[in-house]
């Protein structure tokens, strides 16, 4: 059974934001969310008589600021990253293969996907796949900065996410075409940097693709690893 997410955009820096919440509680989590739309996230879960308990990101994003620590001082709501972003004043520090749970027996499954970033964490819950900026929509994330490695995010996408049944819907972190979910067969067989591709081809395309970097890369980055609340000092 797919259950799928409410999937929230921000039309600045692309972002989509998710709230997941399962059957029979009220209990609620948001999966990247954005600084400039805390208000407009809390007003939907106040809307669907929701209590946010986790906060999720999938790496330190250096395109916009989380909304991570005002939601949690908000809320409550525990916060959790991937243990390899240096986000360290999260609540939980997120391993590969961990399980998160919420809600009555809803549970969400990290699955570590090195590549864009070196922590970078994709997380699986009822046939819904949140990968961050691992995978895109006919697309995957850059990795010509904060540790990225084509190499990685090859082996990431091909033998993690690749592997997951063909139908499970996948959620990605952002997109630039008016996209909003595919599915892992559908990537597998079309994504134009992925199908049909060799490693070595892989390489050699993310190599030449010389993207200009984010605008709020010296900003973003160190606002995220610190949950995005302000940096003293």
């Amino acid at each position: 059974m797919n259950l799928n997410p409410i999937q929230l955009f921000d039309a600045e820096s692309s972002t989509f934001t998710y709230i997941l919440h399962g059957p029979g509680s009220t209990d609620a989590v948001i999966i990247d969310p954005v600084d400039r739309n805390c208000e407009r996230d809390l007003r939907q879960i106040e809307r669907l008589n929701l209590r946010l308990v986790l906060v999720l990101e999938t790496h330190a994003h250096a395109d916009h600021v989380t909304s991570a620590g005002a939601l949690h001082a908000r809320t409550g709501a525990r916060t959790a990253a991937p243990s390899g972003c240096g986000i360290l004043p999260a609540d939980v520090q997120i391993m590969d293969g961990d399980i998160l749970e919420f809600g009555l027996n809803e549970k969400i499954v990290a699955h570590h996907t090195p590549g864009h970033t070196a922590g970078s964490t994709c997380f699986l819950w009822r046939g819904n796949v949140f990968s961050g900026d691992t995978l895109l929509i006919d697309g995957c994330g850059r990795t010509d900065f904060q540790s990225g490695s084509s190499d990685a995010l090859y082996d990431s996408i091909t033998t993690k996410l690749f592997t997951l049944p063909d139908d499970t819907l996948v959620w990605p972190a952002h997109d630039y075409k008016g996209n909003s979910v595919s599915t892992i067969g559908w990537e597998k067989a079309h994504n134009q940097r992925l199908a049909h591709r060799n490693k070595q081809d892989f390489i050699a395309l993310m190599a030449d693709l010389k993207l200009p970097p984010p605008k709020l890369l010296d900003v973003a980055v160190a606002a995220n690893r610190n949950l995005g609340l302000p940096l003293h000092g």
